[in-house]
């Protein structure tokens, strides 16, 4: 199955059919622009069955293309899917045009298993075009959409019925300063080879948190380490509300301080139950390289960086 979208310089116009059932609106979009191209994943969100998120990566470029673009993908919940399933799903990736009232953005389809879980990116507008216009962006706030039109799962004989109801929609509040920020390095003296392991609970930004790492991957990865970031006291969180989180953990070169580092943005809230992060952190190859000093003798070094910011809600 393959994707579709449009090769202008504006999105396209989606039909008056298309009514997003996941609506993502930020405020305070260049605050997200001033801290880099890092790519922000949504909350989580339920459609025919399934969990799905989101990701907007803010200055992605096309291939062949120096000039960056905002583009959207959709993904699947990894504990959404079983082993054996191949999730076959037609959809639409949207922006709202404030001026208009209508939906912008194009036509996509993908097949979704356990180890690929994240269609495709869809380039929307060019960022210089966003920035400039004020027909998507109207005081530094702008609106994404996600609409399933379509489900198969390998293993049922029946397309999924995609039930019409009302729009799930998440607010995201970025701040420009008055980062909330927590540092924490986890010392390993006996690096796990096939056991997983949790890391000792640690504080950053007013909350406890833990680590879960998978030495050999978790169902999800390829011949990767995973690491996942959780939230120990998830029962503090109002049901309500959520945190923006920019994450950033690196796996330390212990010797020549080259270390693998990777970040991405999330919201945590009590949809986070099972955290957020990385299938496929680093590859086993890379990390076993005894030339990059990521493990020594039977010591490893991870270290996380959690900086706030911003807050979420549901609308």
């Amino acid at each position: 199955m393959g994707n579709s979208c449009f090769t202008g310089a504006s999105p396209a116009l989606l039909g008056k059919t298309h009514d997003p059932a996941f609506k993502w609106k930020f405020y305070g979009f260049s605050a997200l622009l001033d801290r880099g191209a890092v790519s922000a994943n949504s909350a989580i969100f339920r459609c025919c069955g399934y969990g799905w998120f989101l990701q907007v990566s803010p200055m992605q470029k096309k291939t062949g293309h120096k000039i960056p673009h905002i583009a959207l993908s959709l993904s699947v919940y990894q504990n959404s899917l079983k082993a054996d399933d191949i999730l076959s799903a037609v959809f639409e990736l949207s922006m709202y045009n404030h001026s208009k009232g209508t939906y912008h953005g194009c036509k996509a389809s993908y097949h979704f298993d356990i180890k690929n879980t994240r269609s495709e990116k869809q380039c929307l507008i060019p960022l210089e075009e966003l920035l400039k216009s004020s027909d998507f962006l109207v005081d530094d706030s702008c609106v994404f959409g996600v609409r399933i039109l379509k489900a198969h799962v390998s293993s049922q004989n029946k397309p999924i019925v995609i039930q019409k109801k009302p729009s799930t929609v998440q607010n995201i509040f970025l701040q420009k300063k008055g980062f909330i920020k927590g540092t924490y390095t986890w010392t390993m003296n006996n690096f796990p080879d096939i056991v997983p392991v949790r890391s000792p609970a640690f504080e950053a930004g007013g909350h406890k948190w833990y680590i879960n790492m998978y030495p050999l991957g978790d169902q999800c990865s390829t011949n990767s380490l995973s690491l996942y970031l959780h939230l120990h006291d998830l029962n503090k969180i109002p049901l309500e509300t959520g945190m923006v989180i920019e994450l950033t953990l690196s796996i330390l070169d212990q010797k020549h301080d080259r270390h693998y580092t990777v970040t991405g943005r999330f919201v945590f809230g009590v949809a986070a139950k099972n955290g957020w992060g990385w299938p496929n952190f680093i590859p086993l190859k890379t990390l076993m390289d005894p030339f990059s000093c990521y493990i020594v003798g039977a010591n490893c070094m991870l270290k996380a960086d959690v900086t706030i910011i911003g807050s979420s809600n549901d609308g």
